[in-house]
Order: structure tokens, then C-alpha cells, then sequence
């Protein structure tokens, strides 16, 4: 379980890397402006109907509290969803030192 977890930390690390780096690229491209990119704005780069599908089943199945705090995650920084996760995981799943 706990080699399990060490590798799906990794995983959201490496997915945070790699989005961290597309928004340094991003800021590069546009002369130094910084740009950081939400969650929302990422999943609407890949596939934009099924986020605009997602957000109308959101609004009609869920209470409004869930669905307002399901936009609020999809507003954060895209890099800091995945990455704060897999750092959490990756301290509570860590090699452990055998006692001696």
C-alpha cells in the first residue's frame, strides 16, 4: 500500500512539474508578463465541451455549497492542485528509517 502511494505521489509531482513549466513557458512566450493558469483554463485546452458538459451537470445534480466548492478548486492554480497533494502524500508515505 504504502509503495502504492509513494508512486501516485510521484505522479501528481510530475503532473505539477510539467504544468508549472508550461506556465513559466507561457510567461516567456509573452515577454516576461506572468501567467499562471487555473485548473479550468488547463482542462479547457484539452477538452473544451466536456468541461462546459461537466460544469452544466454540475449545476443541475449538485447542491450549490458542493458545486460552489468544486468551481473554487477548478479556479486554483492548475500546478498547485496536483503538486501540494503529491507532497502531502509523498511526507505521509515516505521511506521510513527503521528504529534502531
Amino acid at each position: 500500500m504504502a509503495a502504492a502511494m509513494r508512486f501516485l505521489s510521484l505522479v501528481l509531482i510530475v503532473i505539477a512539474l510539467m504544468l508549472l513549466g508550461a506556465d513559466v513557458l507561457t510567461s516567456l512566450e509573452k515577454g516576461g508578463e506572468i501567467t499562471v493558469r487555473s485548473l479550468d483554463q488547463v482542462w479547457l485546452i484539452v477538452n473544451k465541451t466536456s468541461d462546459i458538459e461537466f460544469k452544466a451537470w454540475m449545476a443541475r445534480t449538485l447542491p450549490s455549497m458542493l458545486a460552489g466548492l468544486i468551481q473554487t478548486i477548478l479556479g486554483f492554480w492548475s500546478w498547485a492542485v496536483f503538486g501540494l497533494p503529491g507532497v502531502v502524500l509523498a511526507f505521509l508515505f515516505g521511506r521510513r528509517v527503521a528504529d534502531v
